[in-house]
């Protein structure tokens, strides 16, 4: 029996959608064409096939995601996932916050921050950079927006050039969409 995920966690929790998803054998030129280009570039979700009802969209979306989170210039690619994780914990998203926080332990080899901030959530205590990189990120989610322009001197007190602070900008926002755009489409489950 199936049951849904509500706690953080870095196994990565099973995504059911409430619709059914495009079967790929049986989808469109059009809904090819847009799943050619993946969020990971790994394979096609159920998730993906469940956008793939929108290949328009889709089409515009993935390669946009690409972009942000795993452009080769600017902030680097852990922190884009600490932005992320930011997000989701705030939109209580639990499979984006497991897939992330897994992403961010594998590219820095650790779990002490991972374990921090699914321990105490946005109360976390970081190092500063990446404490700095959380809390913008997550003031950032917060609906309104609580991000204002302190948060961003303090990324820049903590190293962060204008790039970076834009690509954790984008990756926080993106997450934002995505988180929101999950929930309303399917829910993480635990067999």
């Amino acid at each position: 029996m199936s049951e849904v995920v509500h706690t953080f966690t870095t196994t990565v929790p099973r995504w059911q959608p409430y619709v059914v998803p495009v079967d790929f054998a049986t989808a469109t030129d059009e809904q090819h064409a847009a799943m050619q280009t993946t969020p990971s570039n790994k394979g096609i979700s159920p998730y993906v096939l469940t956008l793939a009802h929108d290949p328009e969209t889709l089409a515009v979306r993935s390669p946009l995601f690409n972009l942000i989170m795993y452009g080769k210039d600017g902030l680097a690619a852990s922190e884009r996932e600490l932005g992320a994780v930011a997000a989701s914990v705030v939109n209580r998203c639990v499979y984006c916050a497991a897939v992330h926080a897994s992403r961010f332990n594998n590219l820095t080899k650790r779990t002490d921050v991972i374990e921090a901030v699914f321990a105490d959530g946005l109360e976390a205590t970081l190092d500063e950079h990446l404490q700095e990189i959380f809390n913008f990120s997550a003031r950032l989610s917060t609906t309104p927006p609580e991000a204002v322009a302190a948060d961003a001197q303090a990324l820049a007190d903590v190293g962060l050039d204008e790039l970076e602070a834009l690509d954790l900008v984008l990756s926080s926002a993106i997450f934002g969409w995505a988180n929101r755009l999950m929930h309303t489409l399917g829910e993480p489950m635990k067999d």
